[in-house]
């Protein structure tokens, strides 16, 4: 029977879900514990980001190597895999006693989630025909996605208040468990079988390597400078690292990134596209959960309250969003999306010291809510447009790592932002909830800017012709 007849489809796209979710939402739900975390573990001002971005950077990093070895191994097996050591990371995170312990099982927690998340695509990819059935099962992971980030703050919020910041790690030990005992039963096996068996762990650990070091200077300077030589050290080593990365793919029998891939326009211009989505929602969650509670005096449960507006209106969004684009096609939708996404950015630049919920923040959530749903749906669906099953590993994991590392770098290059702009007004006497505020609505503006620049990647690298490939038949296959 082909796995496009599979009757257990639908039931494997729900466990498949429930547990997407619960990796999209860890990247999330630790933006509102976050005060909590630095005064229980004592963390500094510039080390704190770490724990979003340790986990985004090893998430990232390894995400195309989880999905090259679940098209050779197995895609359920290393799914089922993933699983479980997420599972077990995350209970560590739970039991962590010192900022060093955390950062470290959050890396680890990333790594686990990259060998999981990229097999959910993937398994989808090969378990549902191209055509309007693959755009409904990945409009729902999009759905995912896209209110993923809002979901988890309140989650965050309510677990912070009321069971403590452990719990928002413990709550994915049983959701792990449940989910694993149900994969057999409903999700198939399924792998490339024509693939060469060869791992690319040398690419992988230099590009993660690579994008650490950059992520470490460009938070560091805030404190030692941009030309300090510890700065200017560490700039430079991320880049040789990138430069061996490249080299390393260039000579690799079977390379994590085969750069004839990005010879596909659609699918690259989708990448660019999720790096810019991840650079803006990273950086804007994490700005704003601090602004909400360093700056209004939000409890953690009113700051994760705060995002409900977020959360429905994503949701509502991404179901429209999936009507949409099998109506109007992909490109619109998603330039829709991105537009209201630069917009809301665009209304958080007057946040204030005195400001209130609804007049500073709420008109803002309502955009981006929107925005999510229609940003997130329509750029996994062209991200995936006319990838075959040899390639559904790559394809997927390739979006994933563009969404993962464009927030880690994303929350870096805000945070840096927002805090240098911060520290040059408080050494003019500015006093602190000033120069908090405005160094958040410093970087709000840049996150206008990645968003500016995102659409005008959408407008020119989709191709309509490719969004638009008749069942069954490939788009892009001449450029394989």
């Amino acid at each position: 029977m082909s796995p496009y007849e599979d009757p257990k489809r639908w039931k494997a796209l729900a466990v498949l879900g429930v547990a997407y979710l619960m990796v999209v939402l860890d990247v999330s739900i630790v933006n509102v514990a976050l005060p909590s975390i630095q005064t229980d573990l004592h963390f500094s001002p510039e080390n704190l980001q770490w724990v979003i971005s340790g986990y985004a950077l090893t998430f990232g990093g390894f995400l195309l190597l989880g999905g090259r070895v679940g098209d050779l191994l197995g895609r359920r097996w290393l799914f089922m895999f993933g699983l479980g050591a997420f599972a077990v990371f995350s209970l560590a995170c739970g039991l962590a006693t010192s900022d060093t312990m955390l950062i470290a099982f959050r890396a680890l927690q990333g790594l686990a989630g990259a060998i999981l998340s990229p097999s959910v695509f993937s398994i989808v990819s090969v378990t549902f025909r191209e055509g309007s059935e693959r755009n409904k099962a990945l409009g729902i992971l999009g759905a995912i996605a896209g209110s993923g980030a809002a979901i988890g703050v309140i989650a965050g919020g309510v677990l912070t208040e009321y069971a403590g910041w452990e719990w928002i790690f413990f709550v994915n030990v049983p959701i792990g468990i449940g989910a694993l005992f149900l994969v057999p039963l409903f999700v198939r096996e399924s792998r490339a079988d024509d693939l060469t068996r060869h791992f690319d762990t040398a690419g992988a650990v230099t590009v993660t390597a690579s994008l650490m070091l950059l992520v470490y200077g460009l938070t560091q300077s805030t404190n030692i400078g941009w030309t300090s030589a510890r700065t200017i050290g560490v700039l430079i080593g991320s880049a040789i690292l990138m430069a061996a990365f490249i080299v390393i793919e260039k000579r690799s029998r079977s390379p994590l990134v085969p750069l004839d891939f990005f010879r596909r326009r659609t699918p690259t211009g989708a990448n660019i596209v999720g790096f810019g989505l991840g650079t803006m929602i990273f950086g804007m969650f994490f700005l704003l959960s601090l602004y909400m509670q360093q700056v209004l005096g939000f409890s953690p449960l009113r700051t994760g309250v705060g995002y409900l507006a977020v959360a429905l209106t994503a949701v509502a969004a991404s179901g429209a969003a999936q009507a949409l684009v099998t109506k109007l096609g992909v490109k619109p939708v998603l330039m829709t999306g991105l537009s209201l996404l630069g917009a809301g950015l665009a209304y958080f630049t007057q946040v204030s010291v005195n400001g209130s919920y609804v007049s500073d923040l709420l008109p803002g959530f309502l955009l981006i809510g929107v925005g999510l749903g229609f940003s997130f749906v329509p750029v996994s669906i062209a991200a995936l447009a006319g990838v075959t099953g040899r390639d559904a590993g790559l394809a997927s994991g390739l979006i994933n790592t563009s969404q993962q590392i464009g927030g880690a770098l994303g929350i870096a290059i805000l945070t840096t932002i927002a805090t240098t702009h911060t520290q040059n007004l408080l050494k003019t006497g500015e006093d602190t909830p000033h120069a908090f505020t405005a160094g958040y609505s410093l970087a709000f503006w840049a996150g206008v800017g990645f968003a500016a620049v995102s659409l005008v990647a959408a407008v020119f690298a989709l191709k309509r012709e490719d969004l638009s490939q008749p069942t069954g038949e490939p788009a892009g296959a001449e450029a394989a």
